[in-house]
């Protein structure tokens, strides 16, 4: 009798499969100058905790690093602008066609970061304090197991804010395009 209710309770528990967690690693390319400043392609990570209240939508919240290195910034050399914070927002994901493996992913939310600028010693020079900002991404999601998937995404992420640097204050839009591959487990 307590195999029969094990069997029921864990059959449940997988078919409803409600949460996920992500791990995507992204490739970034800044749309914009900062200041006067080119950022080269940046790259970082997202973790992500999912909840589908709905068959196909569902709500995300995660913690994110990106890095975007500058050969100068105000007369700085050798800058790294690394935007942290966190993701929040809704995400629909509903299978193409018949398929039980292929679905595609549309997300959209917003983003509460800072970008902060640190010298060639690591050293933070400034940080601009978080911000809200907004992220839209599309992507597919390929099962590879009952509860692993992969999702590749692209996606845009907006952040406006400034720096005060040397008593100046200078307005920045960190905007960049965000390619990634993301590694899912649902449960």
């Amino acid at each position: 009798m307590i195999a029969t209710v094990l069997i029921m309770v864990s059959t449940t528990i997988q078919a409803q499969e409600k949460w996920a967690i992500e791990l995507r690693p992204n490739l970034n390319f800044a749309t914009d100058k900062i200041g006067d400043t080119d950022l080269k392609t940046g790259f970082g990570f997202e973790l992500a905790l999912n909840y589908n209240f709905m068959e196909h939508l569902g709500i995300y919240t995660g913690w994110g690093w990106n890095q975007f290195k500058s050969e100068t910034s105000g007369g700085l050399e050798e800058t790294d602008f690394e935007e942290t914070g966190y993701t929040f927002g809704l995400q629909f994901i509903h299978p193409l066609g018949n398929s039980d493996k292929l679905s595609y992913l549309v997300r959209a939310g917003g983003i509460y970061n800072h970008v902060e600028i640190e010298n060639k010693e690591g050293d933070i020079v400034e940080d601009s304090g978080h911000g809200l900002g907004w992220e839209i991404g599309l992507g597919v999601q390929y099962g590879i197991g009952t509860t692993w998937f992969l999702r590749p995404q692209i996606g845009y992420r907006a952040l406006s804010g400034d720096f005060d640097v040397q008593g100046n204050k200078v307005d920045f839009d960190l905007n960049n395009i965000a390619i990634g591959l993301g590694i899912v487990k649902s449960f």
